[in-house]
């Protein structure tokens, strides 16, 4: 069955594991078209708000709708339509980076997929690195590969844990151009992030989580680093 939506909504969410509270009554939600930074320091809940909104990890409490459905509801059909970028890379090291796609694209049974592969490498930056094994390829050289990995599919929701890691000046811009390609084309895109300068040149709006709870991050003069700074810590 084919899926789509044009809106995530996060409703009362709360997760716990025992006793400990990660995420308490957290609601927002994100449109089609628009990329939204989860900010928040180290323990905050972002990686767990991930999780729950890939459905890797279900919620104590509350929940999550994909255009006013709930994974439930949609089935299994949804996970075709949603992308996650975590820490763990999941490439193959002894595998090429166009063997590592070619895999990844199979299993989404995608059509096309020898162009998909060729033009995800071209995006990635490694058209000329295409065939050399991933285990030769630096931390910023993977993380790019692994971000095509995630878009081969073509994703409607895309969730992206800290994506700038390892990557010089120069790969965090390209990766900034290709997220507002994204945006373009209507893909909700969810990044939790620490690296503030470089999101700040491509979120629409940023979300805080403090202690597992949704914080206001006040608008008005400064950069996105320095209000960011006031609301943390005071």
């Amino acid at each position: 069955m084919s899926v789509d939506f044009d809106e995530l909504s996060l409703v009362d969410l709360s997760r716990h594991f025992g006793r400990r509270k990660v995420l308490s009554h957290i609601s927002f939600s994100c449109r089609a078209g628009e990329i939204v930074g989860l900010l928040g320091p180290n323990g905050a809940g972002k990686s767990t708000l991930l999780s729950i909104v890939s459905t890797l990890v279900s919620p104590s409490e509350g929940e999550v709708r994909y255009g006013g459905q709930t994974a439930r509801t949609i089935g299994a059909g949804l996970r075709r339509r949603l992308g996650l970028l975590a820490h763990d890379l999941h490439l193959y090291p002894e595998l090429t980076a166009r063997e590592n796609l070619t895999f990844f694209g199979g299993l989404y049974g995608l059509d096309n997929l020898p162009s998909r592969v060729d033009r995800a490498v071209a995006l990635a930056g490694l058209t000329d690195r295409a065939d050399d094994f991933v285990s030769a390829f630096s931390r910023g050289m993977r993380q790019r590969l692994a971000l095509e990995r995630v878009l081969l599919h073509e994703p409607r929701l895309l969730l992206l844990d800290e994506p700038f890691t390892g990557l010089d000046d120069a790969s965090g811009r390209a990766l900034i151009g290709r997220l507002r390609a994204l945006k373009a084309t209507g893909c909700i895109v969810l990044i939790a992030t620490h690296d503030l300068d470089l999101a700040e040149d491509v979120l629409d709006r940023a979300v805080v989580l403090q202690a597992g709870k949704l914080v206001a991050l006040q608008d008005g003069p400064g950069t996105l680093r320095e209000r960011y700074r006031v609301r943390i810590h005071g």
